[in-house]
C-alpha cells in the first residue's frame, strides 16, 4: 500500500521537480489492488517551462544510451487550487487531471480522479560496460 502523508508542504516547490525522466514503480488502485513494477520497458519524460505549460511524451530507452520517441504528447498546464497541484492534461482525443500529491529529486507521487495513486522514481539509465 502507497501511504500518503499529510503535509501542509507548500505544492509550488513540487514544479521544480517535474521535469525529468520518470520510472512507474507503483499503482495503487481505488479498489485496493496494487501492483509494483520491478521493470517497465517505457519510462514517461515531462517537461513543463516557467509559464508552467509544458507536455509529457513515453519514452523507450534503448541499449545505446538513447531513447525511442513516442509521436504522441499529452499537453500539461500546471496549476494550484485550494493548495494542491494539479496537472491538466490534452489531447485531441481526451482531456483530464491529476493531482501531485508530493515531488522531491528522486520521487513524485500523483492521483488522478478515479483515486488511482502512482509512485514514479526517477528514471536512471542503464550503464552497459
Amino acid at each position: 500500500m502507497i501511504t500518503i502523508f499529510g503535509c501542509s508542504k507548500d505544492p509550488n516547490t513540487y514544479i521544480n521537480h517535474l521535469n525529468g525522466y520518470w520510472e512507474i514503480k507503483k499503482v495503487s488502485l481505488s479498489n485496493g489492488t496494487e501492483k509494483e513494477y520491478s521493470f517497465s520497458d517505457t519510462i514517461d519524460y515531462i517537461e513543463i517551462t516557467d509559464s508552467l505549460i509544458g507536455f509529457r511524451t513515453k519514452l523507450k530507452p534503448n541499449l545505446s544510451g538513447g531513447y525511442e520517441t513516442s509521436s504522441n504528447r499529452e499537453r500539461i498546464t500546471v496549476k494550484i487550487v485550494n493548495d494542491s497541484l494539479h496537472l491538466m492534461y490534452t489531447t485531441p482525443y481526451s482531456n483530464w487531471k491529476e493531482t501531485v500529491l508530493n515531488a522531491d529529486k528522486d520521487h513524485l507521487l500523483i492521483v488522478n480522479t478515479n483515486k488511482d495513486v502512482y509512485l514514479y522514481k526517477r528514471y536512471e539509465p542503464l550503464v552497459f560496460e
